[in-house]
């Protein structure tokens, strides 16, 4: 399936749209994103401006979103400028004034501070669990079953014990 985006006189994506494959096909079997563009502009008007985007993101640097830009100077999709002090690199990517830091804890973006702040733990799951500054995660009282990434369980918080899921 091929997607398009259509984008408005400010250049900004208003909507994306999938066509079959076989419409961007030219006599001679070679992909054409003008037949693409001319097909949307068959079926939502001659006046609207559309725009190939790649789900995979193989196609102006990502796929495109309703609300993102889109910058014909460099043919590129931008997502919208997530904080007034964020900045665009030379990768099409915001980033922050202030790298984020090289944890395995979350952290969100405090524009008034113009810092990372730490966020808190998740809710204690279990009373029995308990709360792991390494791994920044509740721990239960007893091992993960050891196939726990293919098979469903789920904590018995009565037992102390895994329990298999049954369908």
């Amino acid at each position: 399936m091929a997607h398009f985006a259509k984008i408005d006189s400010n250049n900004v994506v208003q909507q994306v749209i999938v066509i079959n494959n076989d419409v961007l096909l030219d006599s001679e079997g070679n992909e054409s994103e003008q037949l693409g563009i001319d097909f949307c502009k068959s079926l939502y008007g001659q006046d609207t401006n559309w725009v190939q985007t790649s789900y995979n993101g193989n196609l102006r640097k990502q796929y495109a979103g309703v609300g993102m830009n889109y910058d014909s100077v460099n043919d590129v999709f931008i997502t919208e400028q997530p904080f007034p002090s964020w900045t665009l690199d030379v990768n099409f990517d915001w980033q922050a004034p202030v790298a984020l830091p090289d944890s395995i804890r979350p952290y969100e973006w405090n524009e008034d501070t113009q810092s990372w702040d730490l966020l808190p733990p998740p809710p204690q799951p279990y009373d029995s669990w308990t709360w792991s500054e390494e791994s920044y995660t509740w721990q239960p009282p007893v091992d993960y079953p050891s196939d726990y990434d293919t098979v469903a369980y789920t904590w018995n918080e009565d037992t102390q014990s895994w329990d298999l899921v049954s369908e």
